[in-house]
């Protein structure tokens, strides 16, 4: 699977119910949950002092990425995302397959 840098904003439309938010948010943490269990969201941070989240997320491709995994969000409807496509460094320091530089 490919690894994608996914930067989330969450806007709640404006008279929506604190209900809805409620359970859209809960539905949110169990289908992270089964993604994380099946590979598809490696990492998730919230950054200090702001209302969106950065994440590694994996799939086999940006299609899949956004039908299959992040499109199952129940917050989706709600996202703005950012998407940037990673492939390995040379000198990432978690490579431990020996290559050098």
């Amino acid at each position: 699977m490919r690894e994608f840098l996914v930067q989330i904003t969450t806007t709640v439309p404006e008279g929506t119910s604190q209900d809805e938010v409620g359970r859209r948010r809960a539905a949110e943490a169990v289908r992270a949950a089964e993604l994380a269990a099946d590979g598809h969201l490696a990492r998730l941070w919230r950054p200090v002092g702001e209302l969106r989240s950065i994440g590694v997320w994996r799939a086999a491709d940006e299609d899949e990425l956004h039908e299959k995994v992040l499109g199952t969000l129940p917050l989706r409807p709600w996202m703005s995302l950012t998407v940037t496509p990673l492939e390995p460094h040379p000198n990432d320091p978690g490579d431990r397959s020996g290559s050098t530089v």
